[in-house]
């Protein structure tokens, strides 16, 4: 099959094709700080705080702030906040532009809204079980971009499962009890993602991955967001549901609009 992939793209979809998921720098390090300022202040509003100056110390030491039995409504207000902004899925994209449309495609459809995760130290009541989204109606031509608001190491971080040992837990996944028995299958070779601040992962949801209770002493503070190849196959999750297009191009406009004329059906000629 041809090859026509520049070499630095094609060494970046080697990687991906390989591991299911690789790391990138930001592409737009102000729309990211743009959005880390967002959160930041929508959180001390919410919290009635002043204003801090270190985003990244106000987010990493938020479990000061916060309790758990409070996190969902802190969580909620977050969220409805930064998706109010007309420009933050926007920028959100221009962390990762460059990457996403070498492994997706230029004509994407992006996720409505961008969704944000808050994980107190010692809090098990934001775990997410070792998973694929596949498995629960995702399509396997969707990617995430998930991208951190602070510095993650160990289990302040997501893990993700290594892709061979993935495709060997697929063939007898239904011999595992639950999912904290699979994970325990998988453990050695699933290991923490470490990122810093300014840097971001793409990965496919058909590996396996997930968190666990954060031992560190900070909390982690990360936003997921699908995308997709706009004419791609979709499952549960609809075009102008869940997803929106963002890079659809004119020929692919003036097609999905054509029709053929009519009239010509029983003309007898």
């Amino acid at each position: 099959m041809p090859d026509f992939l520049r070499k630095e793209e094609r060494l970046l979809c080697d990687e991906f094709l390989k591991n299911g998921i690789v790391k990138v720098a930001a592409e737009d390090k102000a729309a990211l700080d743009k959005m880390r300022g967002c959160i930041v202040n929508a959180s001390a509003s919410f919290l009635s705080l002043p204003a801090p100056q270190d985003h990244g110390k106000f987010l990493d030491e938020i479990h000061n702030h916060v309790s758990a039995a409070r996190l969902n409504d802190f969580r909620l207000a977050v969220l409805e906040a930064m998706n109010k902004e007309s420009w933050f899925r926007e920028a959100y994209f221009a962390v990762a532009r460059k990457a996403l449309e070498t492994l997706v495609g230029n004509e994407l459809v992006m996720q409505r809204r961008v969704n944000i995760s808050i994980q107190l130290p010692d809090d098990d009541s934001s775990l997410l079980p070792i998973h694929s989204d596949v498995w629960s109606g995702d399509s396997p031509y969707e990617v995430v971009l998930w991208i951190p608001y602070s510095d993650c190491y160990g289990t302040k971080a997501m893990y993700f499962t290594k892709a061979e040992a993935d495709a060997k837990a697929a063939p007898v996944m239904s011999g595992y009890k639950d999912a904290e028995a699979l994970y325990q299958a998988v453990a050695a070779d699933s290991p923490f993602m470490e990122l810093k601040y300014g840097e971001a992962l793409i990965f496919t949801q058909n590996i396996m991955h997930g968190n666990r209770v954060n031992t560190e002493k900070e909390s982690r503070w990360s936003s997921n967001c699908r995308f997709k190849a706009a004419l791609s196959p979709y499952a549960d999750k609809k075009l102008g549901e869940f997803f929106e297009p963002i890079t659809l191009r004119p020929t692919t406009r003036l097609g999905l609009r054509y029709q053929l004329p009519t009239g010509f059906e029983n003309t007898g000629q």
